[in-house]
C-alpha cells in the first residue's frame, strides 16, 4: 500500500519538525508553496503546529511555552540591534546585508549596558556559549556561515524582530495580561 506524497515530503517534514526555516532558495520551499493547503492541514492535524509561509521562508509555530530558543534569539537580536544602533549603524540594513564576525559580537556583548541580560542567558553568556548558539542558528537556517567565525543573517531573522516588536508594543501599551499574571516577577527584556 503506497500513498502519494509531494516531492521531498519526508525531508520537508523532518526539517520543519526540527525547527528549521526552509528558505525560498531551497527546492523544498517551492514544493511547500505548491502544496500550501496540504501542508498547513498536515501540520495542524498531525502535530497541532501552525505553518507560516512567508515570501522568503517557511516555518512552524506551536503553543509550546517551554521552548526557550525563540526567546534567546530575540534577546540576542535585541542586544545586537541596540549595539549596532549605538554605533550609528542602521541595524536593519546591517542584518540584511552585512557579514558579522564572532569577535565583533563578542565585543558588543562584553561591553553592552545589557550585560546582566547576557550573563543570565546560558546560550549567550560567554564566547563558547555563543559559538554553540551560532551553530544552532546555522542548523535552523537563521544564519548562513560564510567562514569559520563569520556569518550573515538569512531572511528568517525577521520572524524574531517581529516577535520582539510585538512584545515591546504589548509592554508599552501596558498589556495587563503581561503584567502581574506570571508566578514570578516578569523580566523586562525591552531595550529602551
Amino acid at each position: 500500500m503506497s500513498s502519494s506524497y509531494p516531492k521531498e515530503h519526508k525531508q520537508i517534514v523532518k526539517d520543519l519538525l526540527d525547527g528549521k526555516f526552509i528558505l525560498a532558495n531551497d527546492t523544498k520551499y517551492e514544493v511547500i508553496r505548491q502544496f500550501e493547503a496540504y501542508y498547513s492541514e498536515f501540520f495542524q492535524e498531525s502535530f497541532e503546529y501552525k505553518m507560516i509561509l512567508k515570501s522568503d521562508f517557511v516555518y512552524l509555530i506551536s503553543n509550546d511555552s517551554a521552548e526557550n530558543l525563540s526567546r534567546d534569539i530575540s534577546i540576542f537580536l535585541a542586544v545586537l540591534c541596540y549595539e549596532l544602533d549605538k554605533d550609528g549603524r542602521n541595524f536593519i540594513d546591517s542584518l540584511n546585508f552585512n557579514e558579522f564576525e564572532h569577535e565583533q559580537i563578542d565585543q558588543y556583548f562584553e561591553n553592552t549596558s545589557y550585560k546582566d541580560v547576557i550573563q543570565s542567558n546560558k546560550q549567550l553568556k560567554d564566547k563558547l556559549s555563543r559559538i554553540n548558539f551560532y551553530n544552532t542558528l546555522s542548523r535552523r537556517n537563521i544564519i548562513e556561515k560564510t567562514g569559520e567565525e563569520r556569518f550573515m543573517f538569512t531572511a528568517a531573522y525577521k520572524t524574531f524582530v517581529e516577535f520582539a516588536q510585538e512584545l515591546a508594543k504589548s509592554k508599552s501599551a501596558g498589556d495587563e495580561e503581561v503584567e502581574g499574571t506570571a508566578e514570578e516577577p516578569p523580566v523586562d527584556y525591552t531595550l529602551n
